[in-house]
């Protein structure tokens, strides 16, 4: 069997091809893309025919009206960004093998995380590690799990309703979802709603909130209360919910432990049904093909102490 280093591919190719194809891909096209890298489009233009050349298929779709990318497209993009996460891990890991522990770590996580417990292990970590740098984004479960097949982050914690290829997976806490609305709306103040009024109600909700997606049980319960099919509002980002939840576009469900406070300084009131919410479980992702900086490492060790000890039950945050 050949060896890496003694397969022809990986030496005829430009790997700043792979850079400038992964530009263009993030970008949405090559005049983007040419504007991001100070670059000329014919120049991008001709770094992705090469490209093409070299690995003998069509990577982008593209005419003046129309970009996409081609199967063979999404396979390269997919292993061209576990490369470069990969390559931009190694600063970290050499300076890792310093005897303090220092470094960077990068968090991908959904908007409506809302943990004690996780809060409590980064608060610990932090005092005991003080020259580790952090990074954390919040993005949709859906690109948090991305990131993390591409090698972009240490790890991420999001739903999902089927555990991702590749990933590793634990429960980091379960959380109960409930409908709210806003201060104007007509049903806010009232403590005798009955269900049957919220028939015909407009509804905002999560990019994931669908029949076949992580917040499936939502999206069962919303229908079954009968409010509108077509969701008037949707955010991947939980303050956004809140807001149009708050502006009275539409009823929406909300983590009962993360509404509880706006729901004590009047910006909330929760709706019906008020028991047998949707169970939801936030689970914490990691990538075992990702080399590990020490910080990454005593981290991951201090959140799996953490799940190992404390049992779910004390990690549920009940209605």
């Amino acid at each position: 069997m050949l060896k890496p280093y003694q397969q022809r591919f990986p030496w005829n190719l430009d790997w700043n091809l792979l850079r400038t194809f992964m530009v263009v891909v993030d970008e949405g096209g090559i005049t983007p893309a040419a504007h991001f890298l100070g670059l000329k489009q014919p120049t991008i233009s001709a770094a992705l025919k090469r490209l093409e050349d070299i690995t003998g298929r069509k990577l982008i779709n593209r005419s003046p009206k129309h970009f996409s990318i081609t199967p063979w497209g999404q396979v390269l993009y997919a292993e061209a960004s576990a490369i470069f996460g990969a390559v931009a891990q190694l600063p970290d890991l050499m300076g890792g093998l310093e005897e303090e522990v220092t470094g960077q770590i990068s968090i991908a996580v959904a908007s409506h995380v809302v943990s004690p417990h996780f809060d409590a292990v980064l608060e610990r970590f932090n005092a005991r590690y003080p020259k580790v740098s952090y990074t954390i984004s919040t993005m949709d479960s859906a690109d948090v799990i991305a990131h993390l097949q591409q090698n972009r982050v240490t790890f991420g914690v999001c739903l999902f309703q089927q555990q991702p290829v590749g990933l590793d997976a634990r429960v980091l806490y379960r959380e109960y979802f409930g409908f709210f609305c806003g201060p104007s709306h007509r049903l806010y103040g009232r403590q005798d709603i009955e269900a049957a009024e919220l028939r015909n109600e407009n509804a905002v909700s999560f990019q994931t909130d669908e029949l076949d997606g992580p917040l499936f049980a939502v999206a069962q319960l919303r229908r079954h209360m009968g409010m509108r099919v077509e969701l008037k509002g949707l955010s991947s980002n939980l303050p956004e919910v809140r807001r149009m939840i708050v502006a009275n576009i539409g009823i929406g469900a909300l983590p009962v432990h993360v509404a509880r406070r706006d729901v004590n300084a009047g910006l909330l009131w929760q709706l019906p049904p008020y028991k047998s919410l949707p169970a939801v479980d936030i689970h914490l992702l990691t990538n075992a093909r990702r080399s590990k900086n020490r910080a990454e490492k005593a981290l991951l060790d201090m959140l799996n102490a953490e799940l190992d000890t404390v049992p779910l039950s004390d990690r549920t945050y009940h209605v």
